[in-house]
Protein backbone atom coordinates (compact mmCIF):
# COMPACT_ATOMS: atom_id res chain seq x y z
CA UNK A 1 0.00 0.00 0.00
CA UNK A 2 3.12 2.34 -0.60
CA UNK A 3 1.46 3.80 -3.54
CA UNK A 4 -1.64 4.37 -5.32
CA UNK A 5 -2.72 4.14 -9.06
CA UNK A 6 -5.50 6.07 -10.61
CA UNK A 7 -6.37 5.91 -14.48
CA UNK A 8 -6.62 9.33 -15.90
CA UNK A 9 -7.87 8.26 -19.38
CA UNK A 10 -7.13 5.14 -21.69
CA UNK A 11 -3.65 5.05 -21.99
CA UNK A 12 -2.17 7.43 -18.70
CA UNK A 13 -1.94 6.79 -15.47
CA UNK A 14 -1.04 8.95 -12.01
CA UNK A 15 0.44 6.89 -8.84
CA UNK A 16 0.73 9.14 -5.81
CA UNK A 17 2.40 7.48 -2.52
CA UNK A 18 0.39 6.95 -0.08
CA UNK A 19 0.37 9.08 3.18
CA UNK A 20 1.19 6.60 6.48
CA UNK A 21 -0.41 7.96 10.12
CA UNK A 22 2.01 10.02 11.59
CA UNK A 23 1.84 10.74 15.20
CA UNK A 24 1.55 14.45 15.38
CA UNK A 25 4.22 16.54 17.21
CA UNK A 26 2.46 17.68 19.91
CA UNK A 27 1.50 14.62 20.61
CA UNK A 28 5.27 13.39 20.71
CA UNK A 29 5.79 16.24 22.75
CA UNK A 30 3.28 15.14 25.61
CA UNK A 31 5.03 11.45 25.44
CA UNK A 32 8.77 12.75 25.90
CA UNK A 33 6.87 14.57 28.95
CA UNK A 34 5.51 11.59 30.38
CA UNK A 35 7.64 9.50 29.62
CA UNK A 36 11.46 7.83 30.55
CA UNK A 37 13.78 6.07 28.14
CA UNK A 38 11.08 6.07 25.67
CA UNK A 39 8.45 4.03 28.23
CA UNK A 40 5.51 5.83 29.40
CA UNK A 41 5.03 4.05 32.94
CA UNK A 42 2.16 3.23 34.69
CA UNK A 43 2.79 6.20 37.48
CA UNK A 44 3.40 8.34 34.31
CA UNK A 45 0.73 7.46 32.05
CA UNK A 46 -1.28 8.29 34.80
CA UNK A 47 -0.36 11.48 35.72
CA UNK A 48 -1.06 12.36 31.68
CA UNK A 49 -4.61 11.07 32.35
CA UNK A 50 -5.04 13.57 35.27
CA UNK A 51 -3.16 16.46 34.30
CA UNK A 52 -3.75 16.42 30.69
CA UNK A 53 -7.29 14.01 29.85
CA UNK A 54 -8.48 16.26 33.72
CA UNK A 55 -9.69 12.38 34.60
CA UNK A 56 -8.89 13.50 38.22
CA UNK A 57 -10.10 10.01 39.79
CA UNK A 58 -8.03 8.45 37.90
CA UNK A 59 -5.88 5.56 39.40
CA UNK A 60 -2.64 3.40 38.82
CA UNK A 61 -5.43 0.45 38.21
CA UNK A 62 -6.88 2.77 35.20
CA UNK A 63 -3.68 2.68 33.79
CA UNK A 64 -2.33 -0.42 33.96
CA UNK A 65 -5.62 -1.75 32.35
CA UNK A 66 -4.92 0.82 28.92
CA UNK A 67 -1.21 -0.11 29.36
CA UNK A 68 -2.65 -4.01 29.35
CA UNK A 69 -4.51 -3.69 26.58
CA UNK A 70 -2.43 -1.26 24.42
CA UNK A 71 1.09 -2.52 25.06
CA UNK A 72 3.08 -4.62 22.54
CA UNK A 73 6.28 -5.50 23.48
CA UNK A 74 6.99 -3.57 26.76
CA UNK A 75 4.96 -5.22 29.34
CA UNK A 76 5.40 -2.26 32.17
CA UNK A 77 4.64 0.55 29.85
CA UNK A 78 3.27 2.05 26.49
CA UNK A 79 6.48 3.27 23.86
CA UNK A 80 4.43 6.23 21.53
CA UNK A 81 3.65 3.90 18.88
CA UNK A 82 1.16 2.60 21.83
CA UNK A 83 0.60 5.38 23.29
CA UNK A 84 -0.97 6.88 19.77
CA UNK A 85 -2.91 3.72 19.37
CA UNK A 86 -4.29 4.56 22.46
CA UNK A 87 -5.39 7.82 21.75
CA UNK A 88 -7.04 6.73 18.77
CA UNK A 89 -9.13 4.08 20.18
CA UNK A 90 -12.71 3.56 21.12
CA UNK A 91 -11.80 3.01 24.62
CA UNK A 92 -11.06 7.19 24.36
CA UNK A 93 -14.19 8.67 23.92
CA UNK A 94 -14.68 12.02 24.01
CA UNK A 95 -18.15 11.81 25.92
CA UNK A 96 -19.02 10.97 29.02
CA UNK A 97 -19.22 7.10 29.92
CA UNK A 98 -22.63 5.79 29.02
CA UNK A 99 -24.50 5.73 32.17
CA UNK A 100 -27.73 7.81 33.39
CA UNK A 101 -26.08 10.28 35.70
CA UNK A 102 -29.44 12.95 35.62
CA UNK A 103 -31.71 13.27 38.49
CA UNK A 104 -35.00 10.92 37.05
CA UNK A 105 -37.52 11.88 39.85
CA UNK A 106 -38.79 15.34 38.37
CA UNK A 107 -41.83 15.82 36.23
CA UNK A 108 -41.90 14.32 32.88
CA UNK A 109 -42.28 17.86 31.65
CA UNK A 110 -38.86 18.94 33.25
CA UNK A 111 -36.84 16.71 30.14
CA UNK A 112 -35.74 16.99 26.48
CA UNK A 113 -37.35 13.48 24.86
CA UNK A 114 -35.70 11.52 22.31
CA UNK A 115 -38.96 12.09 19.89
CA UNK A 116 -39.78 10.28 16.56
CA UNK A 117 -42.19 11.16 13.42
CA UNK A 118 -43.88 8.95 11.20
CA UNK A 119 -41.94 6.04 13.46
CA UNK A 120 -43.08 3.41 10.25
CA UNK A 121 -41.78 4.74 7.40
CA UNK A 122 -39.19 3.02 5.35
CA UNK A 123 -38.73 6.00 3.29
CA UNK A 124 -40.15 8.92 2.28
CA UNK A 125 -43.61 10.16 3.58
CA UNK A 126 -45.69 9.40 0.10
CA UNK A 127 -44.75 6.34 -1.51
CA UNK A 128 -42.65 4.30 0.76
CA UNK A 129 -43.59 1.13 2.92
CA UNK A 130 -45.15 1.36 6.14
CA UNK A 131 -43.50 -1.67 8.66
CA UNK A 132 -42.64 -2.02 12.05
CA UNK A 133 -38.96 -2.57 11.37
CA UNK A 134 -38.45 1.41 11.26
CA UNK A 135 -39.88 1.48 15.33
CA UNK A 136 -37.67 -1.84 16.27
CA UNK A 137 -34.87 0.44 14.70
CA UNK A 138 -35.80 3.77 16.74
CA UNK A 139 -36.19 2.18 19.74
CA UNK A 140 -33.09 0.13 19.95
CA UNK A 141 -31.38 3.82 19.05
CA UNK A 142 -33.19 4.94 22.59
CA UNK A 143 -35.80 7.05 21.01
CA UNK A 144 -38.75 7.51 23.29
CA UNK A 145 -41.18 8.77 21.27
CA UNK A 146 -43.36 6.59 18.46
CA UNK A 147 -45.90 8.10 16.32
CA UNK A 148 -48.55 5.89 14.76
CA UNK A 149 -50.72 7.49 12.37
CA UNK A 150 -54.20 4.91 12.60
CA UNK A 151 -56.31 5.04 9.82
CA UNK A 152 -59.55 2.07 9.24
CA UNK A 153 -58.55 -0.97 6.44
CA UNK A 154 -59.98 -0.98 3.08
CA UNK A 155 -62.50 -3.25 4.70
CA UNK A 156 -63.16 -0.96 7.58
CA UNK A 157 -63.27 -3.44 10.18
CA UNK A 158 -59.66 -3.41 11.50
CA UNK A 159 -57.06 -0.93 11.75
CA UNK A 160 -53.97 -0.02 10.10
CA UNK A 161 -50.81 2.34 10.51
CA UNK A 162 -49.64 4.28 7.25
CA UNK A 163 -49.34 8.13 6.50
CA UNK A 164 -52.76 8.97 5.26
CA UNK A 165 -53.51 10.75 1.79
CA UNK A 166 -50.39 9.09 0.20
CA UNK A 167 -49.55 5.97 -1.97
CA UNK A 168 -47.83 4.60 1.47
CA UNK A 169 -48.31 0.64 2.35
CA UNK A 170 -50.00 0.11 5.75
CA UNK A 171 -48.91 -1.88 8.25
CA UNK A 172 -51.59 -3.61 10.96
CA UNK A 173 -51.70 -1.54 14.23
CA UNK A 174 -51.22 -5.08 16.35
CA UNK A 175 -47.97 -5.61 14.75
CA UNK A 176 -46.62 -2.22 15.37
CA UNK A 177 -47.78 -2.40 18.80
CA UNK A 178 -46.01 -6.19 19.43
CA UNK A 179 -43.33 -5.15 18.07
CA UNK A 180 -42.80 -1.59 20.65
CA UNK A 181 -43.80 -4.17 23.32
CA UNK A 182 -40.81 -6.34 22.33
CA UNK A 183 -38.15 -3.01 22.05
CA UNK A 184 -39.21 -0.93 23.81
CA UNK A 185 -36.51 -1.36 26.63
CA UNK A 186 -34.01 -3.08 25.25
CA UNK A 187 -31.83 0.51 25.09
CA UNK A 188 -33.32 2.40 27.73
CA UNK A 189 -35.80 1.73 30.56
CA UNK A 190 -37.49 4.65 31.17
CA UNK A 191 -40.85 4.97 29.67
CA UNK A 192 -42.24 5.06 26.08
CA UNK A 193 -45.06 7.57 25.02
CA UNK A 194 -47.12 5.90 21.78
CA UNK A 195 -48.73 9.38 19.94
CA UNK A 196 -51.74 7.53 17.63
CA UNK A 197 -52.74 9.73 14.83
CA UNK A 198 -56.10 8.86 14.98
CA UNK A 199 -58.88 8.81 12.09
CA UNK A 200 -60.94 6.36 13.49
CA UNK A 201 -64.39 5.75 13.93
CA UNK A 202 -65.78 5.39 17.85
CA UNK A 203 -65.88 1.22 17.26
CA UNK A 204 -62.25 1.41 15.88
CA UNK A 205 -61.08 3.15 18.55
CA UNK A 206 -62.72 0.62 21.10
CA UNK A 207 -60.88 -1.64 18.73
CA UNK A 208 -57.95 0.10 19.24
CA UNK A 209 -58.74 -0.11 22.85
CA UNK A 210 -58.96 -3.52 22.91
CA UNK A 211 -55.22 -4.06 21.32
CA UNK A 212 -53.51 -1.91 23.34
CA UNK A 213 -54.73 -3.60 26.73
CA UNK A 214 -54.31 -6.76 25.81
CA UNK A 215 -50.71 -6.51 24.39
CA UNK A 216 -49.29 -4.28 26.97
CA UNK A 217 -51.40 -5.62 30.02
CA UNK A 218 -49.42 -3.89 33.23
CA UNK A 219 -46.83 -1.83 31.34
CA UNK A 220 -49.50 0.23 30.17
CA UNK A 221 -49.82 3.37 32.86
CA UNK A 222 -53.42 4.96 32.11
CA UNK A 223 -54.15 7.87 34.74
CA UNK A 224 -57.20 6.61 36.12
CA UNK A 225 -61.16 8.22 36.23
CA UNK A 226 -59.95 11.80 37.66
CA UNK A 227 -57.40 11.78 34.64
CA UNK A 228 -53.83 13.22 35.49
CA UNK A 229 -53.27 16.87 36.59
CA UNK A 230 -49.46 16.13 36.91
CA UNK A 231 -46.84 14.46 34.89
CA UNK A 232 -44.85 11.44 37.18
CA UNK A 233 -41.28 11.08 36.69
CA UNK A 234 -39.69 9.09 34.30
CA UNK A 235 -38.10 7.21 37.45
CA UNK A 236 -41.43 5.82 38.37
CA UNK A 237 -42.54 4.96 34.98
CA UNK A 238 -39.33 3.04 34.16
CA UNK A 239 -40.81 -0.03 31.61
CA UNK A 240 -44.17 1.75 31.55
CA UNK A 241 -46.34 2.54 27.71
CA UNK A 242 -47.70 5.45 28.40
CA UNK A 243 -50.58 6.64 25.19
CA UNK A 244 -50.92 10.12 23.68
CA UNK A 245 -53.04 11.48 21.27
CA UNK A 246 -53.75 14.46 18.74
CA UNK A 247 -56.58 15.29 17.26
CA UNK A 248 -57.07 14.26 13.60
CA UNK A 249 -58.05 18.11 12.52
CA UNK A 250 -55.25 19.40 13.88
CA UNK A 251 -52.49 16.42 12.46
CA UNK A 252 -53.80 17.44 9.14
CA UNK A 253 -53.13 20.93 9.81
CA UNK A 254 -49.70 20.05 10.98
CA UNK A 255 -49.04 17.63 8.10
CA UNK A 256 -50.11 20.15 5.65
CA UNK A 257 -47.69 22.64 6.82
CA UNK A 258 -44.94 20.41 7.56
CA UNK A 259 -45.38 19.22 3.49
CA UNK A 260 -45.57 23.15 2.56
CA UNK A 261 -42.24 23.59 4.32
CA UNK A 262 -40.39 20.73 3.12
CA UNK A 263 -41.58 21.59 -1.04
CA UNK A 264 -40.33 24.92 -0.05
CA UNK A 265 -36.80 24.09 0.91
CA UNK A 266 -36.37 22.04 -2.40
CA UNK A 267 -34.01 23.81 -4.61
CA UNK A 268 -32.88 26.34 -2.43
CA UNK A 269 -29.62 24.81 -1.36
CA UNK A 270 -26.79 24.90 -3.82
CA UNK A 271 -22.79 24.40 -3.45
CA UNK A 272 -21.99 23.77 0.63
CA UNK A 273 -25.40 23.15 1.44
CA UNK A 274 -26.55 20.81 -1.12
CA UNK A 275 -23.41 18.22 0.03
CA UNK A 276 -24.13 18.12 4.03
CA UNK A 277 -27.78 19.22 4.17
CA UNK A 278 -29.60 22.59 4.60
CA UNK A 279 -27.47 24.52 7.62
CA UNK A 280 -29.14 26.60 10.28
CA UNK A 281 -30.77 29.89 10.23
CA UNK A 282 -31.21 32.12 13.25
CA UNK A 283 -34.30 33.53 14.62
CA UNK A 284 -32.61 37.62 13.83
CA UNK A 285 -33.05 36.79 10.78
CA UNK A 286 -36.50 35.72 10.32
CA UNK A 287 -39.17 37.98 8.95
CA UNK A 288 -42.28 37.15 10.15
CA UNK A 289 -43.91 39.18 8.08
CA UNK A 290 -43.10 36.58 4.94
CA UNK A 291 -44.48 33.63 7.26
CA UNK A 292 -47.69 32.51 5.10
CA UNK A 293 -49.59 30.44 8.41
CA UNK A 294 -50.92 33.15 10.73
CA UNK A 295 -51.56 31.74 13.52
CA UNK A 296 -53.98 33.55 14.87
CA UNK A 297 -55.95 33.56 12.17
CA UNK A 298 -56.00 29.35 12.11
CA UNK A 299 -56.55 29.34 15.39
CA UNK A 300 -59.65 31.42 15.29
CA UNK A 301 -60.78 29.31 12.43
CA UNK A 302 -60.57 26.37 14.58
CA UNK A 303 -62.75 28.13 17.18
CA UNK A 304 -65.48 29.01 14.38
CA UNK A 305 -65.29 25.27 13.65
CA UNK A 306 -65.85 24.00 17.42
CA UNK A 307 -68.25 26.26 18.10
CA UNK A 308 -70.06 25.00 14.78
CA UNK A 309 -70.37 21.97 16.61
CA UNK A 310 -67.57 20.21 14.76
CA UNK A 311 -65.69 19.21 18.04
CA UNK A 312 -66.78 15.84 18.47
CA UNK A 313 -63.73 15.24 15.77
CA UNK A 314 -61.64 16.65 18.13
CA UNK A 315 -62.07 14.09 20.80
CA UNK A 316 -62.37 10.32 20.73
CA UNK A 317 -65.81 9.08 21.67
CA UNK A 318 -65.25 5.27 22.52
CA UNK A 319 -65.16 5.17 26.20
CA UNK A 320 -62.72 3.04 26.46
CA UNK A 321 -60.59 4.36 24.20
CA UNK A 322 -60.48 8.13 26.32
CA UNK A 323 -59.25 5.90 29.52
CA UNK A 324 -56.20 4.90 28.12
CA UNK A 325 -55.36 8.59 26.58
CA UNK A 326 -52.74 10.02 29.42
CA UNK A 327 -51.67 13.05 27.62
CA UNK A 328 -54.36 14.83 25.45
CA UNK A 329 -53.40 17.10 22.74
CA UNK A 330 -54.77 20.16 21.45
CA UNK A 331 -54.94 23.67 20.86
CA UNK A 332 -57.23 26.07 23.64
CA UNK A 333 -59.52 28.62 21.91
CA UNK A 334 -58.45 32.18 21.80
CA UNK A 335 -55.98 32.38 18.94
CA UNK A 336 -51.80 31.83 19.23
CA UNK A 337 -51.70 33.91 22.54
CA UNK A 338 -54.15 31.33 24.43
CA UNK A 339 -51.69 28.23 23.93
CA UNK A 340 -49.22 30.20 26.13
CA UNK A 341 -51.57 30.80 29.24
CA UNK A 342 -50.34 28.68 32.35
CA UNK A 343 -52.46 26.23 33.73
CA UNK A 344 -50.85 24.37 36.31
CA UNK A 345 -54.16 21.87 36.48
CA UNK A 346 -53.93 20.68 32.81
CA UNK A 347 -51.87 18.16 31.36
CA UNK A 348 -51.59 18.42 27.74
CA UNK A 349 -49.42 18.33 24.63
CA UNK A 350 -49.58 21.23 22.03
CA UNK A 351 -48.41 20.70 18.28
CA UNK A 352 -46.93 23.08 16.05
CA UNK A 353 -45.28 23.13 12.60
CA UNK A 354 -41.55 24.74 12.44
CA UNK A 355 -42.85 27.74 10.78
CA UNK A 356 -45.58 28.29 13.69
CA UNK A 357 -43.06 28.05 16.11
CA UNK A 358 -41.14 30.30 14.47
CA UNK A 359 -43.40 33.28 14.24
CA UNK A 360 -44.51 32.06 17.96
CA UNK A 361 -41.10 32.53 19.55
CA UNK A 362 -41.01 35.59 17.51
CA UNK A 363 -43.87 37.51 19.33
CA UNK A 364 -44.08 35.29 22.75
CA UNK A 365 -40.61 34.23 23.53
CA UNK A 366 -40.79 34.19 26.80
CA UNK A 367 -44.44 33.11 26.92
CA UNK A 368 -43.42 29.85 25.77
CA UNK A 369 -40.12 29.55 28.22
CA UNK A 370 -42.80 30.27 30.93
CA UNK A 371 -45.30 28.17 29.98
CA UNK A 372 -42.81 25.13 29.50
CA UNK A 373 -41.54 25.63 32.53
CA UNK A 374 -44.35 25.90 34.78
CA UNK A 375 -46.81 23.81 33.23
CA UNK A 376 -47.18 20.32 32.74
CA UNK A 377 -46.99 19.97 28.85
CA UNK A 378 -45.14 18.24 26.24
CA UNK A 379 -44.52 19.90 22.74
CA UNK A 380 -43.47 19.08 19.11
CA UNK A 381 -40.87 21.67 17.37
CA UNK A 382 -37.56 21.45 15.93
CA UNK A 383 -34.07 21.15 17.82
CA UNK A 384 -32.39 24.63 17.85
CA UNK A 385 -35.53 26.77 18.15
CA UNK A 386 -37.05 24.01 20.48
CA UNK A 387 -34.52 23.24 22.84
CA UNK A 388 -34.00 26.94 23.45
CA UNK A 389 -37.37 27.29 24.40
CA UNK A 390 -37.64 24.73 26.43
CA UNK A 391 -40.02 22.17 23.99
CA UNK A 392 -39.49 18.83 25.86
CA UNK A 393 -40.60 16.82 22.36
CA UNK A 394 -38.65 17.70 19.25
CA UNK A 395 -40.05 15.07 16.47
CA UNK A 396 -38.13 14.40 13.46
CA UNK A 397 -38.29 11.41 10.83
CA UNK A 398 -35.65 8.85 11.84
CA UNK A 399 -35.54 7.28 8.71
CA UNK A 400 -34.05 10.32 6.97
CA UNK A 401 -30.70 12.03 7.38
CA UNK A 402 -29.33 15.88 7.58
CA UNK A 403 -28.05 18.19 9.93
CA UNK A 404 -31.01 18.18 11.84
CA UNK A 405 -31.08 14.51 12.35
CA UNK A 406 -27.03 15.32 13.25
CA UNK A 407 -28.17 17.53 15.59
CA UNK A 408 -31.24 15.05 17.40
CA UNK A 409 -28.41 12.29 17.39
CA UNK A 410 -25.87 14.16 19.19
CA UNK A 411 -28.40 15.66 21.96
CA UNK A 412 -29.50 12.25 22.69
CA UNK A 413 -25.96 10.70 23.23
CA UNK A 414 -26.27 12.79 26.92
CA UNK A 415 -27.46 11.05 30.09
CA UNK A 416 -26.44 7.55 29.07
CA UNK A 417 -28.28 7.81 25.93
CA UNK A 418 -31.59 6.78 27.90
CA UNK A 419 -33.69 8.94 25.43
CA UNK A 420 -35.00 11.31 28.84
CA UNK A 421 -32.54 14.95 28.92
CA UNK A 422 -32.68 16.83 32.05
CA UNK A 423 -33.26 20.60 31.09
CA UNK A 424 -31.24 23.24 32.79
CA UNK A 425 -32.96 25.21 35.99
CA UNK A 426 -33.15 28.50 33.92
CA UNK A 427 -35.17 26.76 31.51
CA UNK A 428 -37.21 25.92 34.52
CA UNK A 429 -37.45 28.49 36.68
CA UNK A 430 -37.68 32.49 36.40
CA UNK A 431 -35.34 34.94 38.52
CA UNK A 432 -35.52 36.95 41.20
CA UNK A 433 -37.56 39.53 39.47
CA UNK A 434 -40.05 37.15 37.39
CA UNK A 435 -37.82 36.92 34.10
CA UNK A 436 -37.68 34.06 32.24
CA UNK A 437 -34.83 32.80 30.12
CA UNK A 438 -34.58 34.30 26.59
CA UNK A 439 -32.20 32.68 24.19
CA UNK A 440 -32.64 35.94 22.24
CA UNK A 441 -30.77 38.15 25.06
CA UNK A 442 -26.82 38.08 24.37
CA UNK A 443 -25.61 37.00 27.94
CA UNK A 444 -21.97 36.71 29.31
CA UNK A 445 -19.60 33.82 28.57
CA UNK A 446 -19.65 31.41 30.87
CA UNK A 447 -16.89 29.33 29.27
CA UNK A 448 -14.69 29.29 26.46
CA UNK A 449 -14.20 25.45 24.75
CA UNK A 450 -10.54 25.36 22.39
CA UNK A 451 -10.86 22.58 19.74
CA UNK A 452 -7.83 21.51 18.54
CA UNK A 453 -7.96 19.52 15.15
CA UNK A 454 -4.96 17.15 14.70
CA UNK A 455 -5.67 14.69 12.17
CA UNK A 456 -7.97 11.68 10.84
CA UNK A 457 -7.86 8.80 9.66
CA UNK A 458 -9.71 5.28 8.33
CA UNK A 459 -11.05 6.33 4.79
CA UNK A 460 -8.45 4.21 3.36
CA UNK A 461 -9.88 1.41 4.74
CA UNK A 462 -13.58 2.67 4.45
CA UNK A 463 -14.43 3.63 1.23
CA UNK A 464 -13.13 2.62 -2.52
CA UNK A 465 -9.74 4.77 -3.67
CA UNK A 466 -11.93 6.49 -6.07
CA UNK A 467 -14.87 7.40 -3.65
CA UNK A 468 -14.05 11.11 -3.79
CA UNK A 469 -12.25 11.34 -6.44
CA UNK A 470 -11.48 9.29 -9.54
CA UNK A 471 -8.26 10.84 -10.34
CA UNK A 472 -6.26 11.31 -7.45
CA UNK A 473 -6.27 10.70 -3.51
CA UNK A 474 -8.98 12.99 -1.73
CA UNK A 475 -8.61 16.42 -0.40
CA UNK A 476 -10.28 16.88 2.90
CA UNK A 477 -11.21 19.60 5.35
CA UNK A 478 -12.96 19.71 8.68
CA UNK A 479 -15.58 22.13 9.94
CA UNK A 480 -15.86 22.59 13.66
CA UNK A 481 -18.67 24.47 15.16
CA UNK A 482 -21.18 25.14 17.84
CA UNK A 483 -25.29 24.86 17.54
CA UNK A 484 -27.21 26.15 20.60
CA UNK A 485 -28.27 30.01 20.82
CA UNK A 486 -28.10 31.90 18.38
CA UNK A 487 -25.30 34.38 19.67
CA UNK A 488 -22.89 30.91 20.35
CA UNK A 489 -23.82 28.92 16.94
CA UNK A 490 -20.96 29.18 14.41
CA UNK A 491 -19.05 26.74 12.34
CA UNK A 492 -15.03 27.11 11.20
CA UNK A 493 -13.20 25.19 8.73
CA UNK A 494 -9.33 24.07 8.30
CA UNK A 495 -7.50 24.51 5.16
CA UNK A 496 -7.83 22.16 2.20
CA UNK A 497 -5.44 19.22 2.38
CA UNK A 498 -4.48 17.91 -1.22
CA UNK A 499 -4.33 14.45 -2.20
CA UNK A 500 -4.09 13.17 1.19
CA UNK A 501 -5.91 10.24 3.00
CA UNK A 502 -4.50 10.91 6.24
CA UNK A 503 -5.02 14.67 6.08
CA UNK A 504 -3.11 16.21 9.08
CA UNK A 505 -4.18 19.77 9.82
CA UNK A 506 -3.18 20.30 13.39
CA UNK A 507 -5.10 23.71 13.72
CA UNK A 508 -6.89 25.18 16.94
CA UNK A 509 -10.39 26.89 17.08
CA UNK A 510 -11.48 28.78 20.32
CA UNK A 511 -16.20 28.59 21.09
CA UNK A 512 -16.86 31.69 23.71
CA UNK A 513 -20.17 29.83 25.13
CA UNK A 514 -22.73 32.18 26.88
CA UNK A 515 -24.90 29.53 27.31
CA UNK A 516 -23.35 25.67 27.23
CA UNK A 517 -25.78 23.58 28.31
CA UNK A 518 -27.37 23.94 25.35
CA UNK A 519 -24.39 23.66 23.46
CA UNK A 520 -23.75 20.65 20.56
CA UNK A 521 -20.31 20.34 19.34
CA UNK A 522 -20.37 20.11 15.32
CA UNK A 523 -18.01 18.06 13.41
CA UNK A 524 -18.14 17.43 9.85
CA UNK A 525 -15.26 16.45 7.10
CA UNK A 526 -15.45 17.24 3.71
CA UNK A 527 -13.77 16.34 0.64
CA UNK A 528 -13.06 19.19 -1.82
CA UNK A 529 -14.37 18.69 -5.48
CA UNK A 530 -13.40 22.12 -7.54
CA UNK A 531 -15.89 20.85 -10.48
CA UNK A 532 -18.56 19.35 -8.53
CA UNK A 533 -19.97 19.72 -4.99
CA UNK A 534 -18.01 19.12 -2.19
CA UNK A 535 -18.09 14.96 -0.74
CA UNK A 536 -19.38 14.09 2.29
CA UNK A 537 -16.99 12.57 4.75
CA UNK A 538 -18.48 11.85 8.11
CA UNK A 539 -19.66 13.89 10.86
CA UNK A 540 -20.19 13.30 14.52
CA UNK A 541 -22.11 15.62 17.12
CA UNK A 542 -21.59 15.64 20.85
CA UNK A 543 -22.84 17.77 23.81
CA UNK A 544 -20.75 19.81 25.26
CA UNK A 545 -22.40 19.52 28.53
CA UNK A 546 -20.69 15.86 28.33
CA UNK A 547 -17.46 16.27 26.49
CA UNK A 548 -14.46 15.20 28.31
CA UNK A 549 -10.97 17.51 28.42
CA UNK A 550 -7.98 16.31 26.68
CA UNK A 551 -6.89 14.60 23.82
CA UNK A 552 -9.81 12.20 22.49
CA UNK A 553 -10.52 9.79 19.41
CA UNK A 554 -13.96 11.18 17.90
CA UNK A 555 -15.57 8.29 16.05
CA UNK A 556 -17.23 9.82 12.75
CA UNK A 557 -20.76 8.72 11.22
CA UNK A 558 -22.53 8.79 8.23
CA UNK A 559 -25.64 10.78 6.97
CA UNK A 560 -27.91 8.20 8.39
CA UNK A 561 -25.67 8.11 11.67
CA UNK A 562 -24.14 5.24 11.29
CA UNK A 563 -20.48 4.66 12.77
CA UNK A 564 -18.04 4.44 10.43
CA UNK A 565 -15.31 0.96 11.02
CA UNK A 566 -12.64 3.07 10.93
CA UNK A 567 -12.75 7.27 10.33
CA UNK A 568 -11.90 8.88 13.03
CA UNK A 569 -10.30 12.42 14.23
CA UNK A 570 -7.67 12.72 16.66
CA UNK A 571 -9.00 15.74 18.81
CA UNK A 572 -8.22 17.98 21.46
CA UNK A 573 -10.91 19.66 24.30
CA UNK A 574 -9.97 22.39 27.03
CA UNK A 575 -12.04 24.87 28.48
CA UNK A 576 -11.31 27.77 30.01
Amino acid sequence: MSKQTYRVCFCFQRRFRLAVTETPDEIKDLFNQYSENGIMTVDRLRSFLIEVQKEEKATDEDAQAIIDQHRHIHRKGLHLEAFFKYLLSDSNPPHQALRVHHDMNAPLSHYFIYTGHNSYLTGNQLSSDCSDVPIKQALEKGVRVIELDLWPNAAKDNVDVLHGRTLTTPVELLKCLKCIKEHAFVKSEYPVVITLEDHLTPDLQAKVAEMVTQTFEDILYTPGPEGLKEFRSPESLKKRIIISTKPPKEYLEAKEVKEKENDAQKGKTSGDDSAWGKEFTHLKSMSVADDKHDLDEEDNNAEEELDDGENKLQQPEAPEYKRLITIHAGKPKGGLEACFVVDPDKVRRLSLSEQQLEKAVATYAKEIVRVHALTRQITNYNPLIGWTHGAQMVAFNMQGYGRSLWLMQGMFKANGGCGYIKKPDFLLTTGPHNEVFDPKVKLPVKKTLKVTVYMGEGWYYDFRHTHFDAYSPPDFYARVGIAGVPVDTIMKKTKTLEDNWVPNWNEEFEFPLTVPELALLRIEVHEYDMSEKDDFGGQACLPVSELRSGIRAVSLHSHKGEKYNSVKLLMRFEYF
